[in-house]
């Protein structure tokens, strides 16, 4: 329910600022995109400060119920978050290159394919440290 009550705001407000940008290209609907944009920012700020404050009042309960640090949890979504949005980049620029280079030379599909291979490697990476620090918790 939570949830929904954070999402459907968000919802509406960019619903409504795509529809006015649509309707009309003046600088008003610029400024009150950007205003929202804003707002949905400082909305965004004050769930995450809820969220890494609610896992720090909840830690010490948590400890001596040798339940699961909320910390390490919001730490291992990070990693894998960031090396997985890191990830796709490379693996972006790095198959567009490889298929450029196999138009133009076949014989290069095993060299292409590790490149893009260690570019998918990086979210791996983020995998590893996301179970490393759940397994510390």
């Amino acid at each position: 329910m939570l949830t929904w009550l954070i999402v459907l705001p968000v919802l509406v407000a960019v619903l409504g600022a795509v529809r006015l940008m649509r309707q009309r290209r003046t600088r008003h609907a610029f400024r009150w995109l950007l205003a929202t944009n804003l707002a949905l920012l400082a909305g965004a700020c004050v769930v995450l400060a809820t969220a890494l404050a609610g896992p720090a009042q909840a830690s010490a309960q948590a400890a001596t119920a040798g339940g699961i640090n909320g910390s390490a949890l919001i730490g291992a979504a990070i990693a894998v978050a960031g090396a997985s949005i890191g990830a796709a980049i490379a693996v972006a620029y790095t198959g567009a290159a490889a298929l450029a280079a196999l138009s133009e030379r076949p014989e290069m599909f095993g060299r292409a394919m590790v490149i893009v291979g260690l570019a998918e490697g990086i979210a791996v990476y983020g995998l590893v440290v996301a179970i490393l620090l759940i397994g510390k918790a």
